[in-house]
């Protein structure tokens, strides 16, 4: 017996069979995970990539698992209305729903990540599913099966990327008194305007906040270290607004000027002043005039420094990649694009890691331990431990690409012997048969032979709001 819907209506007619065929082989969710990648929302963007993952699970534990271990052939469609039934109907087994699967998959990412979104996701999620009962490519129950197992997928993103707490990093205080310049005399700021959020307005917030500092505003093109460095020699209090790349430049100029740093958050992610605890100008302006100041770690490789994290492999290229595109298209679909390339053509590096050959796919060493030990570390408990938060995955393992995303799927990625997690205090690289390209705090820094990476303990005193400790 096929299964009995409603006649003459336009949603069942026309909206559900649409909404249902832009789902085919995710389409739909695709555009919509690289629509919320491309907002300056940070919670939209850790959906859209949470909604992802959990996709490629539910649709792999639905078509390649449950369809092949039960096998239940398709509704009759002699009650369905030919106005809604499918142009070619799949010849798989009907349980489970991977359509369902992929649907309840995504929300479950989005709603678990960003409320704003999950509501309307949630929405079209229900009517891809139900469109698979209305064009009668499914029973019911098969809808049932296919949700409950993207919902399972969805939740089981957290075992290897927890949610993220909004509890700033530990650090201890600055271990002499930053001044406390309550109108902003001594303090040079520089402004990025090429940042997302920094430009002329931002600058004249900071005016009228601090009517005594001086405020440079470094247009588009212009050489932002150059500003910084000129700034840092006539300051008592050097500022930086901008993303984490600005912030990587300003904390290196200023421990050479050996003056505190206030960092006023105006990029896309912002992933320094998160973890301190300064979302926004107001927690930066608190600071400096309440003179709270903190005192954290730095990494350097060489002669740069990096306040989150080095990394060579998969991840180089990939800045690479989105740097070559990121001015037609934007950084975020650039992302995209960039990541397309890279899992197609990337290579694993071949290096010695303190005198041991290794062949990765990537090296990751973060500023201080990271949590969770998974793949996707996401936060830090501390800015001062003294540590390197080491992480490589190994491609010298037999199927070891197989092998990691086994791991990942399982959730037992901290224990598989293609990745490898330790905490160290130095990190000695050198390239085999070429330099090894790296990047730090997110942009591509430079390449060389022989890198080492190293802590700077406690040797940056930066401004944060004292509720923040």
């Amino acid at each position: 017996m096929g299964v009995v819907t409603p006649a003459k209506s336009a949603t069942l007619d026309q909206i559900l069979p649409r909404l249902g065929r832009a789902a085919d082989h995710s389409k739909l969710w695709l555009a919509l995970s690289a629509g919320m990648a491309a907002t300056p929302d940070r919670g939209a963007r850790r959906a859209s990539l949470r909604a992802l993952a959990a996709v490629g699970l539910a649709s792999g534990a639905a078509n390649l698992v449950g369809k092949t271990l039960i096998s239940r052939q398709r509704p009759a469609l002699v009650d369905i209305p030919l106005i809604r039934q499918l142009r070619r109907m799949p010849d798989s087994s009907s349980f489970p729903s991977g359509h369902a699967a992929s649907a309840a998959a995504f929300a479950t990412g989005v709603a678990l990540e960003s409320k704003y979104p999950a509501v309307p996701v949630a929405a079209l999620a229900t009517g891809v599913a139900a469109s698979r009962v209305v064009t009668g490519a499914h029973y019911p129950t098969d809808v049932v099966a296919g949700a409950a197992i993207g919902v399972a997928a969805g939740l089981l993103t957290t075992h290897w990327w927890p949610l993220i707490e909004p509890e700033p990093a530990q650090a201890p205080p600055a271990g002499y008194e930053a001044p406390a310049l309550d109108t902003g005399d001594g303090l040079v700021v520089v402004v990025n305007t090429a940042a997302r959020a920094g430009g002329e307005q931002l600058a004249e917030q900071i005016r009228q906040l601090l009517p005594e500092a001086e405020v440079v505003v470094a247009e588009e093109g212009a050489d932002v270290p150059c500003q910084l460095e000129r700034a840092a020699k006539r300051a008592k209090v050097l500022g930086a607004a901008g993303g984490d790349g600005t912030i990587n430049t300003a904390v290196g100029v200023a421990l050479r000027a050996d003056v505190p740093l206030l960092v006023i958050p105006a990029g896309t992610l912002n992933h320094f002043t998160r973890d301190l605890g300064v979302e926004s100008l107001d927690d930066a302006v608190g600071a400096l005039r309440r003179g709270e100041a903190v005192a954290v770690d730095v990494g350097t490789v060489g002669e740069r420094v990096f306040v989150n994290t080095f990394s060579i492999g998969a991840y180089v290229d990939l800045v690479h990649a989105r740097e070559h595109h990121e001015r037609r298209l934007g950084k975020w679909p650039a992302v995209l694009v960039g990541a397309v390339s890279v899992l197609r053509d990337g290579k694993p590096v071949t290096c010695r890691v303190d005198g041991v050959e290794r062949r990765m796919w990537l090296l990751f060493a973060g500023n201080c331990r990271y949590q969770p030990a998974g793949l996707a570390p996401s936060r830090r408990a501390r800015l001062e431990d003294g540590d390197l938060d080491i992480r490589i995955v190994d491609a010298a393992k037999p199927l070891a690409r197989a092998r990691l995303l086994a791991a990942l799927a399982t959730g037992t990625l901290a224990t598989s012997r293609v990745y490898q997690y330790r905490a160290a205090t130095t990190l000695r690289l050198s390239g085999v048969g070429r330099p090894l390209r790296y990047c730090v705090d997110g942009e591509a820094a430079g390449s060389g032979t022989e890198l080492e990476v190293e802590k700077r303990a406690r040797s940056l005193v930066v401004y944060r709001p004292a509720r923040a400790h």
